[in-house]
């Protein structure tokens, strides 16, 4: 019901402002423009995205078998199992699922999207065959997937990258906002939902854990930020990255040969549905894309962004970072519409500029709600979303007020 409000609240909304443009502003143009964005975004969701994903999801799909087959999976599931016990109850302390979505967390936490994206759909797949409902999101599915919208990344390699492209003097001093605004989205996406769902988070193991990984994040981003320069920062990422991500292969295939598991066979078992997921998310993801992008070409962005700033105006508020405004609001949307909303930031008011810098945090703050949910929840069949969305753009607007907040504290 969600997505289908969603959906057609799109284009609807997308057609009463490029009519206004066209009848108050003169805007011949804008009709064009929604036409063309619509048939690139049919593009992009098949040729860009989905046949991409297919090859990736083909590789890993099939590296997850053999750690299934070994035996990893359910070991590193009972390791989790105390924790994800309270924060999932309707999933089984043994069940493969527990593993699929610490390798998801895992992932999304060193900024490997390209590993995350097969760890969340193998997850979420996991996920479904608890599920008694098999088209409404249940409750562990919808816990997983806002923990995984709020994008929480230690190292936002990405965004350090374009900013030294753009030739930013310390492309790295976006680092500890971004951090910061990344987890206030965690926490309270966490929150928010363990209060929907009548979850004891002052339960002892919950606390523990909780606590142990802030301290961990906590440390790590301190010593990082203290001891390590730009460069140094850049290599340890790409090097802990890529070695965490051999390492799993490696361990797991040597784990299947100590159990005498056919390697290649469990490869080549698990990979054939790498194929047939990206086939299924097709028409999900073509019609969010599709959507999404009238949105963005019929301009209702800048007035929203306008208005914002005359709200703010109004109250005497400093709107300094109104101009940044349009990639915190495109990031829910699309990861590259945000990503070029920062890009242009940066280039118009420059990248060291208060503004460049908040974009960039905005961009790291969260990830995109209304994109994954079209593709986690389309690769299982699932239509009745429940309060996902609502959840995940509670912790993105958690993380935009955390982003604003942090920026005027490091840089205003």
């Amino acid at each position: 019901m969600a997505l289908n409000f969603l959906w057609t609240g799109f284009f609807f909304i997308g057609f009463i402002a490029a009519l206004a443009q066209w009848l108050l502003l003169g805007d011949v143009e804008v009709f064009k423009r929604i036409i063309d964005g619509t048939f690139e975004s049919a593009k992009v969701g098949v040729m860009d995205i989905a046949l991409p994903l297919a090859g990736v999801m083909t590789l890993w799909l099939g590296i997850m078998n053999i750690g299934e087959k070994a035996g990893a999976i359910n070991f590193i599931a009972r390791i989790i199992a105390p924790f994800f016990a309270r924060i999932f109850p309707g999933v089984p302390a043994q069940h493969p699922a527990n593993a699929h979505m610490v390798m998801n967390f895992s992932a999304n936490l060193l900024g490997l999207d390209n590993a995350a994206t097969p760890f969340g759909l193998k997850a979420m797949e996991s996920l479904q065959t608890l599920n008694t409902n098999k088209e409404e999101a249940s409750d562990a599915q919808i816990m997983f997937l806002v923990l995984h919208t709020s994008g929480l990344t230690l190292i936002p390699l990405a965004i350090m990258a374009q900013r030294a492209v753009l030739g930013a003097r310390d492309p790295s001093d976006i680092f500890i906002p971004c951090m910061i605004a990344t987890y206030v989205a965690t926490v309270v996406g966490l929150i928010a939902v363990a209060i929907k769902q009548r979850i004891n988070l002052l339960d002892r193991v919950v606390l523990a854990w909780l606590g142990g990984i802030t301290s961990l994040i906590v440390a790590l981003v301190w010593t990082m930020s203290q001891t390590m320069s730009r460069s140094e920062i850049e290599v340890f990422s790409k090097l802990s990255s890529n070695l965490l991500l051999f390492t799993i292969i490696v361990v797991f295939m040597l784990a299947a040969l100590h159990k005498r598991v056919n390697v290649y066979e469990a490869f080549i078992e698990g990979a054939k549905g790498g194929m047939q997921t990206s086939l299924t998310i097709i028409p999900y993801l073509v019609g969010m894309l599709v959507a999404i992008g009238v949105l963005r070409n019929s301009g209702v962005l800048d007035l929203i962004v306008s208005g914002f700033n005359w709200v703010f105006v109004q109250l005497g508020m400093n709107t300094d970072f109104t101009p940044a405004l349009p990639t915190a609001l495109m990031k829910p949307l699309s990861g590259s519409g945000s990503k070029a909303m920062m890009v242009d930031a940066m280039r118009t008011y420059g990248v060291d500029s208060f503004v460049g810098r908040l974009a960039c945090i905005f961009q790291g703050s969260a990830d995109t709600t209304l994109y994954i949910v079209a593709l986690y929840f389309g690769s299982v069949g699932i239509r009745k979303t429940r309060y996902a969305i609502s959840m995940g753009l509670l912790a993105d607007f958690a993380g935009v007020v955390a982003a604003i907040f942090v920026a005027y504290l490091f840089f205003h």
